[in-house]
């Protein structure tokens, strides 16, 4: 997991703060998403708005255009939002499963 955005808390227990960070990360991965998913509708309605209405050929060809790059725009915005909510989640998996082997060992 060399390079990921996420690898200085590999070795490190989260403290308060590191997980309050995961947690606005994950609420800020969330918007980022919906502003994807908001700018491919408007784009998809955009484009068929366009092709109806219009009396240009060439009014009727951006709007051809606006529908696949709607289409796109979604998805890179699922794509990008898959992948980063993995990486919180294997950073929380790993902390929550330290908690719990140092809270084992304490009892010992």
């Amino acid at each position: 997991m060399r390079g990921a955005p996420y690898s200085g808390f590999d070795d490190d227990e989260l403290i308060l703060r590191d997980k309050l960070a995961i947690e606005r990360t994950l609420l800020a991965n969330e918007r980022t998403l919906l502003a994807y998913l908001r700018s491919a509708v408007a784009l998809v309605i955009a484009g068929v708005s366009i092709t109806h209405f219009s009396e240009r050929s060439w009014f009727w060809v951006v709007g051809l255009l606006c529908i696949p790059i709607g289409v796109v725009a979604g998805v890179i915005g699922i794509a990008r939002y898959r992948r980063v909510n993995g990486a919180i989640l294997q950073v929380r998996r790993r902390s929550t499963k330290k908690a719990g082997e140092s809270s084992g060992d304490a009892g010992s």
